[in-house]
């Protein structure tokens, strides 16, 4: 009884000790559609210039999604107003037709990670994510979010 108790409280420390995010923000779309002129901003105030931060970038479906991946515009602004657009593909499923990402009943979440990002310049930092594929809009994408992570 004593081990089983331990391995309890145990396991529940190591759980409860998840990594809270610095920054988290999560845009839904209206009918489960991400339109093609649809931007979802997200502002993030940096002033500690000593940390390296993670940014990760979460986008949920439906199993109904059409396709194995998805293209988007991530736009970075720095308090400079200096702009970066780059195109990223996020893959959602493999060639066999399985989820790469967390799926979970009808819900699949996939993930961007960029890591060891260090910021030299403190103040607001905008993020601007858009959907870059061809079709005027994606069926069946839930929402998508933006977590930063000091580490």
């Amino acid at each position: 009884m004593k081990h089983f108790l331990f391995f309890s409280v145990l396991i529940f420390i190591l759980t409860s000790c998840s990594e809270a995010p610095y920054y988290e923000q999560v845009y839904s779309f209206d009918n489960n559609e991400w339109k093609q002129d649809q931007k979802s901003v997200f502002k993030v105030n940096i002033d500690d210039t000593t940390s390296v931060y993670r940014f990760v970038l979460t986008l949920r479906t439906t199993t109904d999604y059409d396709y194995s991946n998805t293209w988007l515009f991530w736009t970075s602004e720095t308090p400079l107003n200096e702009k970066v657009r780059e195109p990223f593909e996020l893959k959602i499923a493999n060639p066999d037709g399985s989820w790469i990402g967390k799926s979970s009943g009808t819900i699949v979440e996939n993930q961007l990670t960029f890591a060891g990002r260090k910021i030299t310049v403190p103040g607001e930092y905008i993020f601007t994510i858009e959907q870059a594929v061809t079709e005027k809009k994606l069926n069946d994408v839930l929402d998508i979010g933006l977590s930063v992570y000091k580490e």
